[in-house]
């Protein structure tokens, strides 16, 4: 998996930006501290769906007028920028990228304490693309071992919003909260089809749609009669 295969297999950018909101309505339901997975459209002019699992592996998607656009860091990558001294971007990452995006590449948010932009995969995709693009040519460094299945890029880290997000998020939340989800209600949270008391505390009996209500409308996600 590098970030090619990534860039072949993600959806249009208006079905990546309802996933997005929907992980983020998922974590708001399951998870009442600091989200794992969060949307905010209120990124300056944009909106942005971001992703921190606090151990230093990373994602952003930011929803531009102009189209989409994808950093991901995962700090154990050998393409990460703190394996060379100078920090510089691994060869190829922002090859042929359109300079309607250098603004993503300025951002504080995603640089490090100089203001270097710190990142091991990046996609993008402009409004009347039909497809995802990434840096050209990028070589990838070997796997690390006979046993390595690993991305070489972090761009593993992506992989929940492919296709399979219901099943992938249903893993996530066993994996990371212990917790079981009911993979049904799971799909119609990533459908987004409206919120009711009887869909959240399916989730989490102890919230309610009122009391989520703030967040969720926050999100840009519909909410049902009780």
């Amino acid at each position: 998996m590098t970030v090619y295969d990534i860039a072949a297999k993600l959806p249009s950018i208006d079905m990546l930006r309802d996933r997005c909101k929907a992980l983020a309505v998922l974590e708001c339901i399951v998870n009442g501290g600091e989200p794992y997975y969060a949307y905010t459209r209120s990124w300056g002019d944009d909106d942005a769906a971001l992703m921190n699992n606090g151990s230093g592996d990373e994602w952003a998607v930011v929803f531009t007028a102009d189209g989409a656009f994808i950093r991901a860091f995962d700090h154990e990558s050998a393409m990460s920028p703190y394996r060379n001294p100078d920090h510089d971007l691994w060869p190829g990452l922002l090859d042929g990228m359109p300079v309607v995006f250098r603004p993503q590449i300025e951002e504080p948010a995603f640089g490090d304490e100089e203001g270097q932009f710190v990142a091991t995969v990046v996609l993008w995709r402009l409004f009347g693309d039909d497809r995802w693009h990434a840096g050209e040519a990028i070589t990838f460094p070997p796997l690390r071992g006979p046993h390595d299945d690993n991305a070489p890029d972090g761009s593993g880290l992506l992989e929940i919003l492919l296709d399979d997000i219901v099943d992938r998020y249903v893993t996530f939340a066993e994996d990371y909260y212990g917790i079981e989800v009911d993979p049904t209600v799971v799909a119609h949270v990533v459908a987004h089809r409206p919120l009711t008391d009887v869909v959240v505390q399916t989730l989490n009996p102890e919230v309610t749609v009122a009391g989520l209500h703030e967040d969720i409308a926050a999100i840009g996600y519909p909410i049902g009669a009780a």
